[in-house]
Order: structure tokens, then C-alpha cells, then sequence
């Protein structure tokens, strides 16, 4: 009985090592953004069509700002000299704009999946 159990456990740590490869690429990609002036950099992104990505964001000025989205449904507080994470996507091929709600005349970028 216990060579039994040996084995089954053998066998779902063999499949478990298999698919650790295929997990690893799952994971999301990752990518920066900065506010620094009132101003994103880049403000153009451009990121994988069809993954699902995690997007950090910097901010380097000392006020708050807030990123937002309407067309990828996000918004996210950075307080000043912080960071932030948010999680977008998969995304179909195009471009997704976005801005910084506390100063929307300069904080401005686009995120283009391709």
C-alpha cells in the first residue's frame, strides 16, 4: 500500500514539475509607468495584445495624482512619491488613453496594445 501511495505522489510531482514552465510564462508581464512634472513617461506604452499585464506606476512628484481610464475601466490614487500597482488586460489590439485626474491638461498617455 505504501509503494502505492509513493507512486501517486511521484506521479502528480512529475506533472507538477511539467507544467512549471508553462505557469512561468503565464505570468503576468510587467510594466512601468512615471509621473514626474505633472507628466506620464512614456507617455506612450506599448505592451502585448492578448496578455494580461501589471502595470506599476512611479509617482515622483510630491503631490497625489490619479490614474485613470475610462476605455480600460481603472482608476488608481499614486500618493506622492509612492507607487502603485494595477492590473490590466488581456487587451485587444488598439489604443487605450489615459490621464492624471488631478492635472488632466498635462498628465496624459496612451496605452498602445499591439
Amino acid at each position: 500500500m505504501i509503494i502505492v501511495y509513493t507512486l501517486f505522489a511521484m506521479r502528480r510531482l512529475l506533472i507538477v514539475l511539467l507544467l512549471l514552465p508553462s505557469l512561468c510564462l503565464a505570468a503576468d508581464a510587467e510594466f512601468r509607468l512615471s509621473i514626474r512634472d505633472h507628466r506620464f513617461e512614456p507617455a506612450e506604452l506599448r505592451v502585448p495584445a492578448g496578455k494580461r499585464i501589471r502595470l506599476t506606476i512611479v509617482n515622483q512628484d510630491a503631490a497625489a495624482e490619479e490614474f485613470e481610464s475610462y476605455e480600460l475601466h481603472r482608476e488608481k490614487l499614486i500618493p506622492g512619491n509612492s507607487s502603485g500597482s494595477v492590473y490590466i488586460g488581456p487587451l485587444e489590439p488598439g489604443r487605450y488613453p489615459f490621464f492624471g485626474d488631478f492635472h488632466p491638461q498635462t498628465t496624459t498617455g496612451v496605452i498602445v496594445a499591439e
